[in-house]
């Protein structure tokens, strides 16, 4: 998470200047998944060049939220308060412990929620008036590998993807009290109440030949693909991961000069009438 954070940090600065920037003084900021802390110290950097405010951390894992916090308030310099939550959004509210919040983001966790509207609405109902809820959900396929590696039969990137897509389905119904959502996340902001709806999107480009980190990145992220993916997957395909997760073997994608990462992510905005 780590890893991936640091990969993520430009781009995610400037998402968090733009979130802050219309906010009142003295704002309270909600990070709910945290995980650990790529987007808090991002929106702490932006809170204190906005003037100060309170940044509330949401997790619940306590390890992540630990480290979370420990990197916030490394970068609060004392203008921002730093206020951790243990809790689960799924089982329990969160929210409960702040007041009213200027604004709500979420990355990636609101899809892990059994009844995802009914999260929309939670998050949209601690919202101070005026409030607004950003939820990064969505975008593009992220890419890392080139067409042909020369491993295997090409195109195995579209493979994997193709295959991410059918253990998330399958993820999502054997999920107790899994609910669809079977609208776009605009609707989804509408339906919980909130107006001026929007979207954004912002790009992480780290282009080949890359540095160690992102090759690094893409040991991790193939790790994860072929841990959820494999059963999924023809037996050559699964013989060509081994190779390419394999230190040994000259394939291995954490030495490969044509690693890379290109990712979209989607931004999705709605504002507490």
């Amino acid at each position: 998470m780590r890893r991936y954070g640091a990969l993520q940090a430009e781009a995610l600065s400037a998402v968090a200047r733009r979130l802050v920037a219309p906010l009142p003084d003295s704002p309270v900021v909600m990070d709910v998944g945290c995980g650990a802390g790529a987007m808090s110290v991002p929106l702490v950097s932006a809170l204190r060049e906005h003037g100060g405010g309170v940044l509330v951390l949401v997790d619940a894992t306590p390890e992540l939220l630990d480290a979370a916090c420990a990197a916030a308030r490394a970068e609060s310099d004392g203008a921002v308060s730093v206020k951790p939550v243990l809790a689960d959004l799924s089982a329990e509210d969160p929210l409960s412990f702040t007041g009213p919040v200027e604004l709500i983001w979420g990355s990636r966790v609101v899809h892990h929620l059994p009844d995802q509207l009914r999260g929309v609405k939670r998050l949209a109902g601690a919202l101070a008036p005026g409030g607004w809820l950003a939820l990064a959900e969505g975008g593009l396929e992220t890419r890392f590998l080139p067409w042909d590696l020369g491993v295997g039969e090409p195109g195995l990137q579209d493979r994997l993807a193709a295959a991410r897509a059918s253990w998330f389905t399958s993820m999502r119904e054997n999920m107790p009290g899994s609910v669809r959502l079977p609208v776009g996340w605009n609707v989804a902001l509408a339906d919980a109440g909130l107006g001026e709806v929007s979207a954004f999107s912002f790009v992480v480009d780290h282009p080949a030949p890359a540095k160690q980190s992102v090759r690094d990145w893409a040991v991790d992220r193939l790790t994860w693909l072929t841990d959820v993916t494999g059963p999924l997957l023809h037996a050559a395909d699964r013989a060509a991961l081994r190779r390419l997760l394999n230190p040994s073997d000259s394939e291995y994608v954490g030495a490969r000069e044509d690693v890379f990462l290109l990712e979209t992510d989607t931004v999705h905005l709605g504002r507490k009438r």
